[in-house]
């Protein structure tokens, strides 16, 4: 099912002058039904039940509240701690990711967008390659921009995104993003940018936390979508990319 424009909403942004296709990683470019995710957010777990030598309750509430405070765990322990991040971020993203089926589909929707494609996460650009490449997509990606190249100050603050423009020379006027997250369009939108949320299918597989999934899209979400593949594949979709210039 594909939305369009999100219900009460006035119509979304076209993609007639888009040339540069700016996606999320995760719970974006593989679907929320995934084993990844969870399993990131266990190993992030057990990285602070064994950094404090704290229960797996205790480190998981601990967990969240860095997350919400600060935008990511890590983020959250660099600033309170001063921790090294690569330590933390290697053992985050040491994940299986054998259940993660190659994706023809979308790498044909990818691969037929004019312009450049990047990636923009929160994770870390090697967490990003090997995950792009068990999809079957890597081959479409002219760069991946992640945490430590925005300093490690994560989405949604907007210093993230400015460094992000500044690296890749990217208009937001010229450019779409697509993103799980409602607050990780705020800035893209209000910057320029056709934003396009993507949400699960059936709500019971979201493992997004409960205060995400409630949030307001407040006019900055243009396009609404469950499904990438298909949202990108779309006739009208792939008629006004063609136009880009």
């Amino acid at each position: 099912m594909t939305l369009v424009p999100p219900q009460g909403l006035r119509e979304g942004r076209s993609f007639d002058r888009v040339d540069t296709w700016i996606f999320d990683l995760d719970n974006t470019l593989y679907p929320f039904g995934s084993a990844l995710w969870p399993q990131i957010d266990q190993r992030i777990t057990l990285f602070l039940a064994r950094m404090f030598g704290i229960d797996g309750i205790s480190s998981r509430a601990l967990q969240k509240y860095y997350y919400e405070r600060y935008g990511t765990t890590l983020c959250g322990l660099m600033t309170e701690y001063g921790i090294d991040p690569a330590p933390f971020l290697d053992f985050a993203h040491d994940i299986d990711r054998s259940s993660l089926a190659p994706h023809p589909a979308l790498s044909a929707a990818i691969g037929a967008l004019p312009g450049r494609k990047l990636i923009m996460t929160n994770g870390s650009v090697r967490h990003a390659e090997r995950t792009i490449e068990q999809l079957g997509i890597a081959e479409h990606f002219d760069g991946i921009f992640d945490i430590v190249a925005a300093e490690f100050v994560p989405k949604p603050d907007e210093s993230a995104y400015r460094r992000f423009f500044d690296r890749h020379a990217i208009d937001p006027a010229r450019s779409a993003m697509f993103e799980d997250l409602v607050k990780n369009l705020a800035v893209p939108h209000a910057s320029g940018m056709t934003t396009v949320l993507i949400v699960p299918p059936d709500p019971a597989a979201d493992p997004r936390e409960t205060w995400e999934q409630r949030q307001p899209m407040d006019g900055h979400i243009d396009w609404v979508t469950d499904d990438i593949a298909r949202f990108l594949a779309a006739d009208a979709l792939a008629k006004a990319a063609g136009s880009a210039s």
